[in-house]
């Protein structure tokens, strides 16, 4: 009895077991989202080339179809891979597709009519199916020229992929149809955001070039999110059939290159014009190519014939019209001295001074510059001649009134040369500072003094006096010569280190006194 109640509970405890479990794979069933359809209800003969697509996912696609499907830009995702496939047989395929769900069933054909597209839509599925058309002939390929070709647009999609320039392909209506790996590159740079991209592809610079002309450069920019920073191009279009095949270089470095140069440029001109030399620039054409408002000022010249990029010879004319510049004695001469002027300058470093009618004085230096320019500096020097002439004049009335004096004197300066020197003591020494080639010393001088006495302490005090080897005060001698009779010889110190002394002689002997005596008179 026990035995019969314990197979019955086990069998009742396996159907409740049994039961839960089913129950429960029910329930998993009803919960689980359904596939809405299969792959299988939607293939056809095998060998089509047939996607299925959800949303723009590929579901599933036959071998044929994926091999078509690798022939597209790697760098793309499949449904945009897929529609850049097919962009050029069918131009409208985008607009047309958006319209799937709506119709359900699209027949599309190729404009060359070698090709059609079925599509049909079902429970969230798109499906799409290649066929050759009716009047299409097949081309015959041996297996050897399949694969060299496949090999080759291997090789090209890899080099157009990987070359650091941006290429693309846009329509009359400025869609892009095609892109290479860079296009694509900057396209994610500058839209972070995105994971994918859609077909047609984004435009990544707000210029359209179908309409440009070839070979002209057009630079643009591009700015990237988030970093703000701003990517120049240089872009250059090539006519591709009826589409505009555009190159775009990165131009980074040449923006900052010219834009170093202006700000060089407006520092440059900041200094120019704070300069108070006229700075006239003329270029290989000896036109003026730079000038500064000094130049106008020092020129007399209106800045509109300045800017007009007058040439040297008109340049120098009008110079001459308005009295900057030396009269000449004829036409001739002045074109000759012009000549010799430029040919001067270009050679090398260049200077004259210029007096003009006005009293003014220029001083006028031209050098040459790289690619055959000139480069002429015109300088007004009006009050450093006015100070020089000045200058000299006094030197001049010093030197004279310097010789009017009986007493030969000679002036040394802190070095031990002589600086000074007035007409008796030339006669007296026959010395002479203004024909002598080589400085005349303190010891040069002291030998020529010997002459008059032979007391050797005399001369050496002297030259320590004068080369500044002792006491600065002044002191004297009087000394009996032979050959100039009695002899007053005194050293006395002058400002700025230098030292003098000065002889005055009388053609008496002193009676008895012996040759070349020597009495101190003060000390």
């Amino acid at each position: 009895m026990l035995s019969d109640l314990s197979w019955t509970f086990a069998l009742v405890l396996v159907i409740t077991s049994f039961g839960t479990a089913l129950v429960a794979l029910m329930a998993v069933g009803y919960l689980q989202p359904k596939r809405r359809i299969t792959w299988d209800r939607l293939k056809r003969d095998a060998g089509e080339i047939t996607f299925l697509f959800e949303d723009e996912d590929l579901v599933d696609a036959t071998d044929e179809a994926r091999n078509f499907l690798a022939k597209g830009p790697e760098t793309l995702p499949a449904w945009p891979r897929f529609l850049s496939l097919l962009a050029s047989s069918f131009p409208d395929i985008g607009a047309r597709v958006s319209r799937l769900a709506e119709v359900g069933v699209l027949e599309m054909r190729a404009r060359d009519g070698t090709s059609r597209l079925e599509a049909e839509w079902k429970a969230g599925l798109a499906r799409f199916s290649l066929h050759e058309g009716e009047d299409a002939e097949p081309a015959e390929y041996d297996n050897f020229s399949v694969v060299a070709m496949a090999e080759e647009l291997e090789v090209l999609r890899a080099v157009v992929d990987d070359a650091p320039v941006l290429a693309w392909r846009e329509d009359e209506d400025g869609q892009v149809t095609w892109a290479n790996g860079a296009y694509i590159d900057l396209l994610y740079r500058m839209h972070p955001d995105r994971t994918t991209l859609t077909w047609p592809l984004p435009r990544a610079f707000a210029h359209t070039f179908f309409d440009c002309e070839a070979d002209i450069v057009h630079r643009v920019s591009v700015t990237v999110p988030y970093i703000e920073q701003v990517i120049w191009y240089d872009c250059m279009t090539r006519p591709a059939g009826s589409e505009a095949l555009v190159f775009a270089t990165p131009a980074d470095r040449l923006v900052q290159a010219e834009r170093s140069r202006i700000e060089f440029l407006q520092t440059l001109t900041k200094t120019f014009a704070d300069l108070p030399t006229g700075l006239a620039v003329f270029d290989r054409n000896r036109q003026l190519a730079l000038f500064n408002p000094a130049l106008t000022d020092l020129s007399a010249l209106e800045p509109q014939f300045l800017s007009s990029r007058p040439t040297l010879v008109a340049f120098l004319d009008h110079l001459r019209e308005a009295q900057r510049m030396p009269e000449p004695k004829d036409y001739k001469s002045w074109r000759k001295s012009i000549a010799q002027l430029e040919s001067a300058a270009s050679e090398g470093m260049h200077q004259e001074i210029w007096s003009l009618p006005t009293g003014q004085t220029y001083r006028i230096t031209g050098q040459p510059h790289p690619d055959g320019a000139i480069a002429f500096l015109f300088e007004d020097i009006s009050a450093e001649m006015s100070l020089t002439r000045r200058f000299r004049s006094e030197l001049e009335m010093g030197q004279a009134v310097v010789d009017s004096l009986d007493e030969a004197i000679a002036v040394f300066a802190h070095t031990g040369s002589m600086v000074l020197c007035n007409r008796a003591y030339q006669d007296l020494w026959g010395c002479d500072l203004t024909t002598s080639l080589s400085d005349v010393t303190v010891q040069d001088a002291v030998r020529d003094w010997s002459a008059l006495c032979a007391d050797d302490a005399l001369w050496n005090r002297a030259t320590r006096f004068l080369s500044g080897q002792e006491d600065r005060r002044p002191w004297s001698i009087e000394i009996q010569s032979p050959a100039h009779g009695q002899v007053s010889c005194r050293f006395a110190p002058v400002a700025g280190g230098a030292t003098l002394a000065g002889f005055k002689t009388s053609k008496a002997v002193v009676e008895g006194a012996s040759p070349g005596a020597a009495q101190t008179v003060s000390a």
